[in-house]
Formats: C-alpha cells, sequence, structure tokens
C-alpha cells in the first residue's frame, strides 16, 4: 500500500470510529460533555402510559404570549396515564421520567431549590373529579432515596414525593411552580410512618427534610423523577425542572442543562 492510500483508510477508520455508537468519540468529543441519562424508569412503570420528549404544546388554541410556549426552547415532556386500564390493584397506570444515574449518592439535606412548570387542562381537572381536589391532579416530582433514619436502621429505600398545589393557569403553561414553598412532600413506606410525613398526613418541604435529619447517617439520593399516577387520568406537559441550580429543559432531541443562580 502506498503511503498516500495509507493515509486516507487511516482517516477513513478515524471517520468511522468518530460515528459509532458506543465509541469514546462519539460520548466524550464535541459540545456533549455529559451523557443524557434521562429516561422512563421501567421499574417504576406500570401499563403502557406514555413519558416521552415532544415539540410543544403550543395552546391552547385563542392563548397567547408567554404561556402558549414552552418556558425553555421548543419542547417539553409529554405525559398520558389512563385509570381503570389495567388488572392490578389500583387499576390506573404510572410512569416516571427519570434520571438514575446523575443524581446517585446527592445529599437529600443539600436540596434547596426544586420546582417545575406544567401544561395543566380543564379537561385534567375535571378527571380529578372537579373542584379543588380535581385542580391538584398533577404530575409529582419524586426522589427516590435512602432515608438512613436512626428510627428505623434498617430500612433503606423510600420515595420522596412532591404533591403540587393546584396550577395557577390552565389550558397554558404555568409558571413556576415552587416544590420548596407549595404543595405538601410525603415519604413512601416505613419512613413515612416513622416520621409522620406520610401520604395521610403530609408535610412542607423544610419539615420533611427535619423528619429526614434525625441524628443518623445523611439520607441520599438514588433517583430523581417526574411521574404520574396511580390515580387520574391524566394528559399534560411538564418543563424546567429545577434541581438547585440546575434546570432540566426537556426537548424532543433530548435533555438540555440550564445553570441558574
Amino acid at each position: 500500500m502506498s503511503k498516500k492510500m495509507a493515509i486516507a483508510a487511516t482517516a477513513l477508520a478515524a471517520i468511522v470510529i468518530s460515528a459509532v455508537p458506543g465509541s469514546a468519540s462519539a460520548h466524550g468529543g464535541g459540545n456533549r460533555t455529559r451523557p443524557d441519562h434521562w429516561g422512563v424508569i421501567t421499574r417504576n412503570t406500570v401499563g403502557s402510559p406514555v413519558a416521552a420528549l415532544r415539540n410543544g404544546p403550543f395552546g391552547s388554541f385563542g392563548v397567547q404570549g408567554p404561556s402558549a410556549r414552552p418556558p425553555y426552547g421548543q419542547g417539553s415532556l409529554g405525559i398520558e396515564v389512563a385509570d381503570h386500564s389495567t388488572t392490578l390493584n389500583p387499576p390506573s397506570e404510572k410512569v416516571d421520567f427519570g434520571n438514575e444515574v446523575d443524581f446517585y449518592g446527592d445529599p437529600v439535606l443539600g436540596l434547596n431549590q426544586v420546582g417545575f412548570h406544567v401544561f395543566q387542562t380543564s379537561e385534567n381537572i375535571a378527571y380529578g373529579g372537579g373542584g379543588a381536589a380535581g385542580a391538584r391532579n398533577l404530575p409529582s416530582i419524586r426522589f427516590e432515596i435512602d432515608p438512613n433514619l436512626t428510627a428505623n436502621p434498617t430500612n433503606h429505600y423510600t420515595t420522596m414525593v412532591w404533591v403540587p398545589d393546584a396550577s395557577p393557569v390552565t389550558d397554558r403553561w404555568s409558571p413556576y411552580l415552587d416544590a420548596t414553598t407549595t404543595g405538601t412532600w410525603f415519604l413512601t413506606g416505613n419512613a413515612g410512618l416513622v416520621t409522620g410525613c406520610n401520604q395521610n398526613t403530609p408535610c412542607t418541604f423544610q419539615q420533611v427534610k427535619a423528619a429526614l435529619n434525625d441524628g443518623g447517617p445523611a439520607p441520599t439520593i438514588y433517583s430523581v423523577a417526574v411521574g404520574k399516577g396511580p390515580d387520574f387520568v391524566w394528559v399534560g406537559a411538564v418543563d424546567g425542572l429545577r434541581v438547585n441550580r440546575t434546570v432540566y429543559d426537556f426537548e424532543a432531541d433530548g435533555v438540555r442543562t440550564r445553570q441558574v443562580r
């Protein structure tokens, strides 16, 4: 092989390697310095719900101005769940769209900013039974954590769940809903019983953090997700999930990060 042919073959091989999914160049080079670890958490999903990155929603019809488009970019996380659609008890669907990699081991007590924007519809309020209760038919933010409670040292799993208050607007994008100052929080399973922050007696954000700070090892995060169900039918979207100083911008082609103060 001539020297020119050898150089050409080497260049071609480099191009092929850089284009192969999973290669070092594909994941470590270019503008993408951090892999996208967001997706449906399969073990936390029941039935056949939808949690997919999409464009829009833009609207509803007749709505104009900033509330007629996603708060960040062009896209959002579209969520659809149904009720009475499985043979389980309860029979409704459940879905978590989240990240099981990038938050693993982070301190729960280090959380100080959490929230999102939501596209709520009047139909969703009706699906939830109407009135004030139906207005709280919304997705939640869920942190799977190791609670590390002194009062229950053998329990190393619970989900810390934020249930939002009603969105102040419908059929359009909401302003930022701050999970540290609005809505309620609870812990699932034994951790909820031990701390008193359970679904029947939910707590504020500061109360649930104080309950977890009981003198034992610090609680740590396993995963972070936006989820819905199992409860009522809901069809809508979420964007701009904030965890501390990072906003996660859901776009049709992936999840982008934006740093905020």
